[in-house]
């Protein structure tokens, strides 16, 4: 998984029939050089007919060195980056190419997940929504729960683990909620010159300037119905309104603005969740959980207090669904997506 806040590959490997979770095995990780995220940055927006530079061929090298080191999976799921992401437009790109990785690694891999429920008019996003179904049979859950991703773009994906399958009518709830790490990943990195705000450090130094937290909260994507997806730069005028502030002031208000579209996203659950497991980059930054857990009716808390590996969930995500997609069964469903029925993503490139 080479997720939208383009820190570098994680890989993971997962015992799953496509169904029920087995086990969890051996993971890795892989960090981009800052002349190869700069690369990555710089195609980001662009459709595949565009020129993509050496942006491929690094994505590529990428995860051939880290898979390298994972050896005896049976299938790999291949995510690629998701350069532009348009579902009702254009339609989606995850720059990567699958046949190329199997013929590399000498291993089937499953590839291009979200293009064939985009085409059945779907969001195409999020997709490990399958996944987090499984993981809450995993941690043994009775009640409706949510699980929260704040990697890039934060998305929600509230569960009640009394249905009998993911596709079933109920089963889940499925959006990304607004913008996470990214455009605070923007701001330090043009303000400070770094990747990430570590710990919340610099948030925690300001002060939450109420009046561009509102004007973010105007927008008319927190009103939209879910299922419903963003692209990571939809919320770049983020930027703009904090463009006065101070760092510190700055910092703190843009991860007050992540915080507050989560808690917009909340009003859309079926019923309110027993917990809120919380996945990703963001779970590390304790002013962002801070928030969270102010502006919350029920207990937030990371993956990790259940087990589970926040750093590796997506990637596992992936490993999961290729089995899926190996097996015929369905990757996204009308209550994830928004797709009309269930449909299984994904193509399949054999050694």
């Amino acid at each position: 998984m080479s997720g939208t806040s383009l820190d570098g590959v994680d890989a993971a490997m997962v015992l799953t029939d496509g169904r029920t979770i087995e086990a969890f095995g051996d993971s890795a990780y892989r960090p981009y050089t800052e002349d190869e995220r700069a690369s990555l940055k710089a195609v980001l927006g662009r459709w595949p007919d565009d020129d993509l530079g050496r942006a491929p061929q690094v994505l590529h090298d990428a995860h051939v060195e880290v898979l390298s080191g994972l050896e005896g999976s049976e299938v790999i799921g291949f995510h690629g980056q998701t350069l532009a992401h348009d579902p009702g437009g254009r339609g989606t790109h995850q720059m990567g190419d699958g046949d190329a990785l199997a013929e590399a690694l000498g291993r089937d891999v499953v590839w291009d997940f979200r293009s064939a429920d985009v085409e059945l008019g779907g969001q195409g996003a999020p997709l490990a929504p399958f996944f987090h179904f499984a993981c809450a049979g995993w941690i043994g859950a009775e009640a409706p729960l949510a699980f929260l991703n704040l990697g890039g773009v934060g998305n929600l994906t509230w569960i009640d683990p009394r249905r009998a399958a993911p596709e079933d009518e109920g089963a889940l709830l499925a959006f990304d909620t607004g913008p996470a790490n990214a455009p605070i990943n923007d701001l330090v990195a043009e303000r400070r010159g770094w990747s990430f705000d570590r710990d919340g450090a610099l948030a925690a130094e300001g002060t939450v300037v109420d009046g561009a937290l509102e004007l973010f909260l105007d927008e008319a994507y927190f009103l939209k119905i879910p299922p419903k997806s963003l692209d990571r730069n939809d919320f770049s005028l983020m930027l703009d309104l904090v463009r006065e502030l101070s760092d510190a002031d700055a910092a703190a208000t843009m991860t007050a603005m992540a915080a507050a579209a989560v808690m917009r996203g909340m009003e859309h659950c079926p019923a309110p969740p027993d917990r809120v497991l919380v996945t990703g980059g963001g779970r590390r930054n304790p002013v962002m959980m801070q928030m969270l857990a102010a502006g919350l009716d029920c207990p937030v808390a990371p993956v990790e207090d259940v087990g589970l590996d926040g750093d590796m969930l997506e990637a596992q995500a992936f490993g999961y669904l290729a089995v899926r997609v190996l097996r015929g069964l369905p990757t996204s469903a009308p209550g994830t997506t928004g797709v009309a029925a269930p449909v299984g993503g994904g193509r399949i490139s054999r050694v």
